[in-house]
């Protein structure tokens, strides 16, 4: 009868020990399916910062133009236009937003109601070039929402 209840205490440790493997197991399961699902939700979400030229201009811009009419920059240099919108969401004309668009350099930026945006790029030519929204207020007919870039040599 001794041996009996060896091999059920042998049969009972045997079951522990299993049941301990089985826990460990599924939690280092767990633990990878976990650490997967964080990796692809930072991927999915995380935009690494936009480059950002030394040569760094503020723009505002609301319903009554632009904070600047004239912009002068050197050809060759990137340059970084931090635009900022004034005005709320609840404007009717474009819902806040402000773009900085120059055609001749493909350059567009639309700051959100209140918010800010950016873009760098390089002037490739000298000359003198219009920057214009043409969101709202009238767009590129209203005077006030243009202005002047002025690449230099």
């Amino acid at each position: 009868m001794s041996e009996t209840i060896k091999e059920k205490a042998a049969r009972k440790q045997a079951q522990l020990k299993k049941q301990r493997n089985e826990k460990a197991l599924f939690g280092a399961i767990v633990l990878v399916v976990l650490g997967i699902a964080g990796f692809l939700l930072f991927k999915s979400f995380y935009k690494p910062p936009l480059p950002v030229a030394d040569n760094v201009i503020d723009v505002s811009a609301d319903m009554s133009g632009f904070s600047m009419t004239e912009i002068r920059v050197k050809v060759g240099q990137p340059v970084t236009i931090r635009l900022r919108s004034l005005d709320n969401s609840h404007h009717t004309d474009g819902a806040g937003k402000h773009q900085w668009a120059v055609d001749d350099f493909n350059v567009s930026v639309i700051a959100p109601a209140e918010g800010t945006a950016t873009t760098t790029f390089t002037p490739t030519k000298t000359g003198t070039y219009v920057f214009y929204c043409d969101i709202c207020c009238g767009g590129r007919a209203n005077p006030s929402m243009n202005g002047k870039l002025i690449v230099e040599g």
